[in-house]
C-alpha cells in the first residue's frame, strides 16, 4: 500500500509539473486565458495540498488535523457533518439552522459557516425577534444546549423548550417536567417533518456554485417552501368554502322538494 502511494504522488507530481511548465509556455493575451490560467494554478495548488497531506498521513504515518482536511476542490465551503443518526452518521455538505412557526412558516435561516448548533442558538433567536417581536415560546434540539445559552434565551423567550444533555439534576427534571416543556416537547416533532419536506422540494442538494451560490440557492429554496404553504392554506380556505356551499345548495334543494308520499 504504501509504495502504491509513492508511486501515485510521484505521478501525479509530474502532471503537475508538467501542468506549470505549460502555463509558462503558451501564458495568456486576453482577460478570459488569464482567468483560466487563475483557475488551473488553484488546481495545482490543490494537487500540491494533497501530495502533502498523503505523505505525511501514509508515508510518514501522521494524523493530519481536522482543520487542514478538504472535502471538496469544487466546493471548499463543503464539511464532515457528524449526525450521529443511525444509517448516516456522517454527510458532506453545510448545515443550516431554521425556524418555523406554528403555521409551517420559515421566520429566519442561518446557513452555518464552521459553527456548531450551540454557537448560533442565540444569535438565531435574536435574529427573528428582530423582525418577530411576538416570538415568546421556541423548541430545540439538544444539540442546541449550554447552561449560557438556557439562561440568554430565558431572557428572550416567555417559555425555552431546550433539553440538557447527559444527567439531569433535580431542578433539570423539575424544568423539563413542567407542563409548557413538555407540551413544547410533544410539538417539537414536527420539525423533523418539516425538515424532511424541505428535502423533499429540493432542499437536499443545491445546484448553485461557491458559498454564495449556496446562500443565495437557500435562501430562494425557503422563500419558494413558504409560498407553497401559504397557497397550500389558500386551497385549504376555497375547499373549505366550496364544501360550505355545496351544503347549502344542497340543503336548499331538500326543502324546495315536496316530501314523498
Amino acid at each position: 500500500m504504501v509504495d502504491s502511494h509513492r508511486s501515485y504522488i510521484e505521478l501525479f507530481q509530474l502532471y503537475l509539473d508538467r501542468a506549470q511548465a505549460t502555463i509558462k509556455k503558451v501564458g495568456f493575451f486576453n482577460v478570459s486565458g488569464f482567468l483560466k490560467v487563475l483557475k488551473i494554478e488553484e488546481y495545482v495548488a490543490d494537487g500540491r495540498r494533497q501530495i502533502d497531506q498523503i505523505s505525511r498521513r501514509v508515508l510518514n504515518d501522521e494524523k493530519i488535523p481536522h482543520a487542514e482536511k478538504v472535502f471538496s476542490i469544487f466546493e471548499e465551503h463543503t464539511e464532515w457533518i457528524c449526525k450521529g443518526k443511525a444509517g448516516v452518521p456522517q454527510e458532506l455538505g453545510l448545515k443550516v439552522c431554521v425556524v418555523e412557526d406554528q403555521h409551517q412558516f420559515i421566520l429566519h435561516h442561518r446557513v452555518m459557516e464552521n459553527e456548531t448548533d450551540d454557537k448560533v442558538a442565540v444569535g438565531v433567536i435574536e435574529n427573528t425577534k428582530t423582525d418577530f417581536p411576538n416570538l415568546i415560546s421556541c423548541s430545540f434540539d439538544k444539540g442546541f444546549y449550554t447552561p449560557y445559552n438556557r439562561r440568554k434565551l430565558s431572557k428572550l423567550l416567555k417559555n425555552v423548550i431546550l433539553a440538557k444533555k447527559g444527567r439531569l439534576s433535580l431542578i433539570d427534571k423539575e424544568i423539563e417536567n413542567s407542563e409548557d416543556f413538555v407540551y413544547g416537547r410533544r410539538k417539537h416533532s414536527g420539525v423533523e417533518s418539516a425538515i424532511n419536506a424541505r428535502g423533499n422540494h429540493g432542499l437536499d442538494r443545491y445546484r448553485d456554485h461557491g458559498i454564495y451560490g449556496f446562500k443565495r440557492y437557500v435562501a430562494l429554496g425557503i422563500l419558494s417552501r413558504n409560498i407553497q404553504t401559504l397557497g397550500n392554506i389558500i386551497q385549504k380556505q376555497k375547499f373549505k368554502s366550496v364544501t360550505r356551499n355545496m351544503k347549502i345548495r344542497q340543503t336548499k334543494e331538500r326543502l324546495k322538494c315536496p316530501p314523498a308520499a
